[in-house]
């Protein structure tokens, strides 16, 4: 595997009570991780990231959709999703954002869950056990509020200085006893147009 993964990680979260009631709905959340070198560590500044942008993040992008899948026993039952990606301490920002902001990365579960919506993410550095905090929107519909949820957990060895953690999340349902309504009410309620929501 050119991607050089060192290992992988699932995180499986299931919400039964929220608030003191039960769920109607259980919610269930899954992470699928990858702990990889970091394929521009050592090298100082590199100006071109394209070359190992090609070679690594669709095998990352296959791996890690193929195991939200088997978790989760189909891509239509896929609510939500999002994306993630934690350098370690030796890299740059632009190291995380380059293996997830692509589509040769996120196309991969995109088409997977059959998917509209951008997926949500997050780029962060870090050192061993930094968060790994991955945003969630509906994959249709990103003013759908009750699926704006964030998976947050951590890897006790990773990243390494010279690693990276790159991450899928899903949703099976959304927030249990959400009640905030979706930001098309609030677009009517201030006169703005859902084609136009900042008014400009």
């Amino acid at each position: 595997m050119s991607a050089n993964v060192r290992k992988t990680l699932l995180h499986v979260e299931t919400t039964l009570v929220e608030g003191g009631r039960a769920a109607p709905r259980p919610l269930v959340l899954i992470a699928a991780a990858a702990v990889l070198r970091n394929p521009w560590a050592g090298r100082g500044f590199v100006d071109d990231l394209k070359p190992e942008i090609h070679a690594t993040a669709p095998e990352l992008g296959a791996l890690l959709t193929d195991m939200i899948l088997k978790q989760a026993g189909s891509g239509e039952v896929v609510e939500g999703y999002g994306k993630s990606a934690v350098v370690g301490l030796d890299g740059e920002i632009e190291h995380a954002s380059a293996l997830i902001h692509t589509l040769r990365f996120g196309n991969h579960y995109r088409q997977a869950v059959g998917a509209k919506s951008y997926l949500s993410f997050c780029n962060t550095r870090g050192g061993a056990n930094a968060p790994v905090m991955i945003p969630l929107m509906d994959k249709n519909d990103e003013g759908r509020r009750s699926h704006y949820l964030t998976i947050h957990f951590a890897i006790p060895d990773a990243p390494a200085a010279n690693e990276i953690v790159v991450a899928l999340g899903a949703s099976i349902g959304g927030r249990p006893h959400h009640r905030i309504g979706d930001r098309y009410q609030d677009l009517k309620d201030l006169g703005h147009d859902v084609a136009n929501p900042a008014a400009v």
